[in-house]
């Protein structure tokens, strides 16, 4: 089985664990981990951009000048496409960018990130991630005991109030738990931190 060492709370190494070979030295699927990442995405789009056509900019609805006799092109409004303050033609309306990805697919993604982390050494498992008090110090600590000076990903096996708001200042550092992690947070952070009971929990759902 994989192999990855433990820490504690002071970023020391303590030992080392097991983890499961199919979760955490899986093949990588490039392919999958684009799919579910370009998914992540779009369904985080708001759709809310909007722009006017010529049916709805104000003014216009007057011919501006009769149809021949004039020397001039034919014109049947002033709030056209081509006049300055008209409608926008073929520009964007509000709409969802929203698709489904089959949960299956979703679950070979995070198996192909996590054992994309493994392979890189950037997985840190942390044997009793906790703390007494909220204390942005505490996590900055364990990132220095660590020598984890980019992007990471701190991951507990429950919501816990404690560490996400000692951790959400820290520039580049991201607190979540299992029940929502995702492929797209673990591939777009650098170093992914993990208690050791929330290692435990992502085997036994992805298992």
């Amino acid at each position: 089985m994989a192999t990855v060492a433990l820490y504690n709370m002071e970023g020391a190494k303590t030992g080392s664990m097991e983890v499961s070979d199919a979760i955490f030295a899986a093949e990588v699927n490039k392919d999958v981990l684009h799919t579910v990442v370009v998914n992540y995405l779009a369904n985080q789009r708001q759709g809310t951009q909007s722009t006017k056509t010529r049916t709805e900019v104000r003014g216009g609805g007057a011919k501006p000048w009769r149809q021949k006799g004039t020397g001039r092109a034919r014109q049947g409004s002033i709030r056209a496409p081509q006049w300055t303050g008209g409608g926008v033609a073929l520009g964007p309306k509000p709409r969802s960018y929203r698709y489904s990805v089959n949960k299956k697919v979703k679950r070979i993604a995070l198996k192909s990130a996590l054992s994309a982390k493994y392979a890189e050494y950037q997985v840190y498992v942390i044997d009793g991630l906790e703390v007494d008090e909220i204390k942005t110090a505490k996590i900055a600590a364990l990132l220095k005991g660590l020598e984890v000076n980019k992007k990471a990903l701190i991951v507990t096996a429950e919501a816990d109030e404690k560490i996400y708001k000692s951790a959400r200042n820290i520039k580049g550092v991201t607190p979540t738990h299992v029940g929502t992690l995702n492929t797209y947070d673990v591939l777009n952070h650098d170093a992914f931190i993990i208690s050791k009971d929330a290692v435990a929990k992502i085997e036994e759902v992805l298992a």
